[in-house]
């Protein structure tokens, strides 16, 4: 354990971003799952709506640096990709 009041509160401060970060990543499992849910189901208006959700949620883990540029855009594009492969 730190003994200097610094190296303490980087300790705690650490804690509450990686249990922020983690619950962004969460969310982001999440809404992708929901869309890939929709396309196996064959329900295409369900499938677009979640993919707006999904792309908004892996936007928003981006823009605060928790997931990676070429990550981010990685995902949103094979989801829209197989959303716009359903029939």
């Amino acid at each position: 354990m730190a003994n200097i009041k610094s190296a303490k509160k980087r300790i705690l401060t650490s804690e509450k971003r990686a249990a922020r970060n983690q619950a962004v990543k969460s969310g982001v499992k999440t809404a992708v799952k929901k869309v890939r849910v929709a396309i196996e189901q064959g329900d295409k208006a369900l499938a677009q709506k979640e993919l707006l959700n999904a792309t908004s949620a892996i936007d928003k883990a981006e823009s605060k640096g928790i997931i990676k540029k070429n990550t981010a855009s990685r995902k949103v594009s094979r989801l829209a990709q197989a959303v716009n492969k359903m029939a």
